[in-house]
C-alpha cells in the first residue's frame, strides 16, 4: 500500500474510533452467555393457538460482538392465519453510543423489531421494543431454569397496561 493511502486509512480508522469509542473493559454481552447453544422449542401456550416444535440456536459471531439467534421449524398445527413456515433472525449487539445491549429482529413475513435488552436476574433476558401509539409494543423473555429454557413472545396494544403472551415455549439444550 502506498504511503498516502496508508495515511488515509489510519485517519479514517481514527475518525471511526472517535465516533464509536471502544467498549468498556469486560464483555458487555457476557450476561447473555446462558442463551448460547441449540435449544428445543415446543409451544406451551399463548393466544396464537399454535402447536409447534423446532429448534433455535444462539451463537457468538464476529468475535463475540454479536450474539445471533437462528430458528428452524420442525412441525406446526395452527389456525389458518398463523404462519407455520415462519423463520427469523435475532441479532444482539452493544449500542456504540450507550454501550447498552440492543437487538434487532427480522422474519420472513417482513417484520423488523428493535429491542432494548436487559438481564434483570441471572439466566434471564428481557427484550422490549419501544412503545407505539399506533401499533403493539413487543416483549420477548428468555429464562433458563436448570437445563430448560423458557420463552415468551408477548404484545401490548396501545392503551393497555399488561403484556399478553402470543407464544410461549420451552425445551432442553440439544
Amino acid at each position: 500500500m502506498n504511503k498516502p493511502l496508508l495515511a488515509a486509512a489510519v485517519l479514517f480508522s481514527a475518525a471511526l474510533g472517535a465516533q464509536n469509542p471502544p467498549a468498556p473493559s469486560g464483555e458487555p454481552l457476557a450476561a447473555l452467555q446462558f442463551l448460547v447453544g441449540t435449544w428445543e422449542a415446543k409451544t406451551e401456550g399463548g393466544s396464537a393457538g399454535a402447536t409447534s416444535s423446532g429448534t433455535y440456536t444462539f451463537q457468538w459471531e464476529l468475535r463475540k460482538h454479536i450474539l445471533a439467534r437462528h430458528t428452524a421449524a420442525a412441525g406446526c398445527k395452527a389456525p389458518a392465519d398463523f404462519d407455520c413456515d415462519h423463520s427469523d433472525l435475532l441479532y444482539i449487539y452493544q449500542d456504540p453510543a450507550s454501550h447498552a445491549p440492543k437487538a434487532i429482529y427480522f422474519d420472513n413475513e417482513g417484520h423488523t423489531i428493535l429491542y432494548d435488552v436487559s438481564t434483570p436476574a441471572p439466566n434471564t433476558a428481557v427484550f422490549v421494543s419501544a412503545e407505539s401509539k399506533t401499533g403493539p409494543q413487543f416483549r420477548l423473555v428468555y429464562q433458563r431454569k436448570e437445563r430448560v429454557m423458557h420463552g415468551k413472545f408477548q404484545m401490548r396494544m396501545p392503551g393497555q397496561s399488561d403484556f399478553k403472551s402470543y407464544l410461549e415455549w420451552s425445551g432442553e439444550q440439544r
